[in-house]
């Protein structure tokens, strides 16, 4: 008999031990079950963090590039307005050249007439060349038709143009033929 009491606390504690063992094992898959939903959340945060961080990174430096472009612009925007204003003192003293008066005043003109064109000239600001007439760099205010000239060509100079660059600053005011 004590075989078989010492066998059924045996099978007994085989199946405690089983239970137990089921147990552990729920509650270690659990436990897995666990960390590997904390490990997802955590990597999902790690890349939304990644994420928002390089979209700021790239936003920055949209901003810089666009910052750049506006301080070019702005100091591009000022530099044409004052050679603009510039012009019209230019224009009045080279028609003060056509007159005529006093040889040593006119040469001193001329002097200074030439020191203004040289400084523009260094500053990048260029005179449009006025021969053949194209309307991107001329203001045609007269025409005439007369055989003696060719196509578009340019009879006169009314007000000169200048450039800054590939931007116009003043277009040149001129008669063309034909």
């Amino acid at each position: 008999m004590m075989d078989n009491k010492e066998k059924n606390v045996n099978s007994e504690n085989n199946e405690n031990n089983e239970n137990n063992e089921n147990n552990e094992s729920n509650v270690n898959k659990e436990a897995g079950a666990e960390k590997d939903t904390e490990l997802f959340e955590i990597k999902k945060q790690l890349a939304d963090t990644s994420d928002k961080y390089l979209r700021v990174l790239a936003e920055y430096d949209n901003f810089r590039k666009r910052s750049l472009k506006e301080r070019d612009s702005i100091y591009s925007e000022a530099y044409v307005d004052c050679v603009k204003n510039l012009l019209p003192i230019i224009d009045n003293i080279e028609r003060v050249l056509t007159l005529e008066g006093d040889e040593k005043f006119m040469d001193g003109l001329k002097l200074i007439v030439g020191q203004v064109h040289e400084s523009l000239n260094k500053m990048g600001v260029t005179e449009i060349e006025c021969k053949t007439f194209d309307p991107n760099l001329h203001n045609a205010v007269m025409h005439i038709d007369d055989e003696a000239y060719g196509e578009n060509e340019i009879i006169e100079v009314f007000q000169k143009g200048y450039t800054y660059g590939e931007r116009v600053i003043r277009y040149a005011m001129v008669k063309v033929a034909n």
